[in-house]
């Protein structure tokens, strides 16, 4: 059968997104590119291969070897994050999190959360989301002093509405979270504490951070974002909630899973045990803090003064446009970002008064700590208001020379 790259227009597709991608600067907090393992095992026979239900139990024939597969992924999983249980099938992060969902509580259920105006995420219960709809959100959020999330505050709404979930975790909220006294707080509410870290699994695993699976009932993840691996989701969770977790996942959630996405998150599970990427995670925390103080430095404002994490919110109000405005400037120059809203944004979500740099593709393209001062200065003039046509074409030449392309 002819592959993709037989069809002319997908062909040149394909090489403009790579073309793309080799000559700007990605700066998402969101994505990285797939190791080249974790590339060719996503083209692999077991791409169709159909595996409805779990190892030993399958609704079709012809699986032994996709269950070696998820079970070697299992075991992976499981001994590099020290989860007792572990669900590899999620087709996404928001998948894993519509089984934690179904799994623990009912419609209409309380669920806490992080605000998404505070730096929390839509499945959190964002009213334009599932989890908005179908449970009772309540949010709790930042303090305006420092703009760190408030634990008395979160208490108290916990010990008040006895909320079914407290859910930890954000799009953008750059600091780490205090899981023990999360866990304490979970237990006094006799909530289920959910941590959600698709942004923090990388991170963990490369041993920067604390990881939530000793204090958490469940913890799900995004296997695409720090940790190089492919689009998927995944949840590791407490022995005793295996059953219910189990039967959230299939068949409640989906039906089958994608096989050659279940391989390749083994792989980048080896893959993310090894010195080399423990450097990577480590190069990357560091890159976005010093980013982030080459900016404030040329008086752009980091919300909370600083980053625990790969990626930091960067208030644009100050330079009198919006965070979409910004964005669009900065992807001019050949800059790409995402736009984010801060704690107490005036702005509709849709246009923010921030940004939100991500580093872990910039120092997958070599661009570690030491050339932060270098990229705070062409986001910087990038952003001046003197800045048009010409001068980010200048930025775009300069990245594209550094960069290689």
């Amino acid at each position: 059968m002819p592959g993709p790259l037989s069809d002319p227009q997908v062909a040149d597709l394909l090489d403009r997104e790579t073309r793309r991608r080799d000559t700007t600067l990605q700066l998402l907090a969101s994505e990285t590119p797939a190791s080249a393992a974790v590339r060719a095992t996503l083209t692999s026979d077991l791409g169709t291969k159909y595996a409805e239900g779990y190892p030993g139990a399958r609704y079709h024939g012809g699986c032994e070897v996709a269950d070696e597969v998820e079970n070697l992924a299992i075991g992976r999983a499981a001994e590099l994050f020290g989860a007792d249980y572990v669900n590899v099938q999620p087709l996404s992060g928001s998948v894993a999190g519509l089984a934690v969902y179904a799994a623990f509580a009912q419609p209409g259920d309380p669920i806490l959360a992080l605000g998404l105006r505070h730096g929390g995420h839509q499945t959190h219960g964002s009213r334009a989301n599932f989890s908005g709809r179908w449970f009772a959100p309540i949010h709790y959020g930042v303090r305006r002093s420092d703009e760190r999330v408030d634990y008395a505050e979160l208490r108290d709404l916990a010990l008040l509405h006895r909320p079914r979930i407290i859910v930890v975790g954000g799009a953008a909220y750059a600091r780490s979270f205090d899981f023990a006294a999360l866990r304490t707080i979970a237990d006094e509410a006799e909530a289920i504490l959910w941590v959600d870290a698709a942004h923090l699994a990388g991170l963990v695993a490369g041993g920067v951070i604390d990881s939530p699976v000793p204090h958490a009932d469940v913890v799900t993840l995004a296997t695409h974002k720090v940790l190089q691996g492919p689009r998927g989701g995944m949840i590791l969770a407490r022995a005793e909630h295996r059953a219910v977790l189990q039967k959230a996942v299939h068949p409640f959630v989906q039906g089958g899973p994608s096989m050659h996405s279940i391989a390749a998150k083994a792989v980048c599970m080896r893959e993310a045990r090894t010195a080399a990427f423990a450097a990577y995670a480590s190069d990357a925390v560091a890159a976005a803090q010093r980013l982030g103080a080459e900016l404030a430095g040329h008086g752009l404002r980091i919300v909370s003064g600083d980053t625990d994490l790969h990626f930091a919110v960067v208030d644009v109000s100050g330079l009198g446009m919006s965070g979409a405005q910004a964005q669009r400037r900065l992807d001019s120059a050949g800059i790409v970002v995402d736009r984010s809203v801060i704690p107490f944004d005036s702005r509709p979500v849709s246009e923010g008064s921030a940004i939100r740099f991500g580093t872990p593709c910039a120092v997958l393209a070599g661009l570690g700590p030491t050339a932060m001062p270098d990229v705070a200065d062409w986001m910087v003039r990038a952003l001046a208001a003197e800045a048009g046509a010409t001068q980010h074409a200048d930025i775009r030449r300069e990245i594209r020379l550094r960069l290689g392309g």
